[in-house]
């Protein structure tokens, strides 16, 4: 198993999801925790998980956030390094699908100025928020996982704001790999397929019972089925780990092969 022994990591969208799966297996691994999530009650939930799995209160810092101020955003990280001394990996998992009101499914020629500001604002200016503040405290040997989509990596109709986001954070994370290679910080970024999330049951449930050109993609998946959330947690660890310490600029395809 790949090692996260004594690293310091914080992930963003810990309170559920691939967040809380990421949170439980770099724990497994040896990582100490600084999780946040704007969900409190799911995070307290994630704590007690992580308790359930014999993670002492020592190596599990959490507080919550709204990752969409920058403020508390760079507040959270300096919380970090106050707390553990330092910041060596970072997993940005934070993220919607649906706005407002939950609204998965609008077509571009409909869509509301609100619900494409919504997606934009959450998963990406937000996910720029926290990989500057980290990458303002982090030194050689750090990494830096940003959570994007296959609606990342391809076209969906659809679901194009929730698309051009995660495209965003593909080249915001190819982007900053060529910035701070020279500082030896790595920074990569996974495009997730169809995972048995809330997420996923939030976008069936947008598309009704009819066709549906993104859902319908999901009846012909390579590997005959969904991923879990911990397909993508092991992912995810190995990209922080220094097991994949050559590893910069990547986006991990992690969609049973949807996307080849």
């Amino acid at each position: 198993m790949t090692t996260l022994q004594n690293k310091i990591i914080s992930i963003t969208g810990a309170a559920s999801g691939i967040g809380r799966a990421t949170a439980l297996e770099c724990a497994a691994r040896g990582a100490s925790l600084a999780l946040s999530d704007i969900n409190e009650a799911g995070l307290a939930a994630t704590v007690a998980a992580l308790a359930e799995k014999g993670v002492g209160a020592d190596r599990v810092h959490h507080q919550t956030l709204d990752v969409t101020k920058s403020d508390d955003v760079d507040a959270w990280i300096a919380a970090v390094v106050a707390h553990y001394g330092r910041l060596d990996a970072a997993a940005n998992v934070a993220g919607i699908l649906g706005a407002p009101g939950g609204t998965v499914f609008k077509n571009i020629v409909d869509m509301s100025n609100d619900h494409w500001d919504a997606l934009i604002n959450i998963n990406l200016t937000a996910t720029f928020y926290c990989l500057r503040a980290e990458l303002r405290v982090m030194k050689a040997g750090g990494s830096i996982l940003n959570v994007a989509s296959m609606a990342g990596v391809m076209g969906r109709p659809g679901i194009a704001a929730y698309s051009t986001s995660k495209h965003g954070v593909v080249g915001l994370s190819r982007s900053a790999a060529k910035e701070v290679g020279e500082r030896g910080i790595r920074v990569n970024a996974l495009a997730p397929g169809p995972v048995d999330t809330p997420m996923l049951t939030q976008m069936k449930s947008g598309a009704g019972n009819g066709d549906n050109a993104v859902t319908n993609t999901y009846k012909n998946v390579p590997l005959q089925r969904l991923g879990t959330a911990e397909d993508m947690a092991r992912t995810i660890a190995f990209a922080l780990s220094d097991d994949a310490a050559y590893t910069n600029g990547a986006t991990f395809s992690v969609d049973g092969g949807i996307a080849c």
